[in-house]
């Protein structure tokens, strides 16, 4: 005997979700690039190497205070953490392509341990460059 089913209906089509923060791989990027292990990170906050990995690999959401103490660590502004997904939510809003968008990560990672006076003038000099490269 076969039953039959009603048929389901298909929910509209909703308005897309921006991607949640993942404040997980910002860190682990952050430990990376500085050449720091979750061992390193152990050391300088007293924070358990199992639990910084639940937090890079975005199963534990991490208080401010925990924030506070792994940027502590890794010798960063806590804003640092916010700042790096603002941006690269911006960079993914554009059509640019993944070389372009690693370029101008690495642009910003860069700049962000320059001193004043050094950011204003590799700002200035990538509004020349983008002035002349719209020409």
């Amino acid at each position: 005997m076969h039953m039959m089913f009603p048929a389901r209906s298909v929910p509209p089509e909703e308005t897309p979700v921006p991607a949640a923060m993942n404040i997980g791989s910002t860190i682990r990027g952050y430990r990376l690039q500085k050449g720091m292990s979750q061992g390193d990170v152990e050391k300088r906050t007293g924070l358990l190497r199992c639990y910084l990995s639940r937090v890079e690999n975005g199963h534990t959401v991490p208080s401010l205070d925990t924030l506070q103490k792994i940027a502590g660590a890794l010798g960063l502004p806590l804003s640092q953490f916010f700042a790096e997904e603002t941006i690269a939510r911006d960079l993914n809003s554009l059509s640019l392509s993944e070389d372009d968008i690693r370029f101008l990560t690495q642009v910003q990672r860069y700049a962000a341990h320059l001193t004043d006076s050094d950011r204003k003038l590799l700002l200035a000099m990538v509004k020349k460059f983008s002035q002349t490269a719209l020409v």
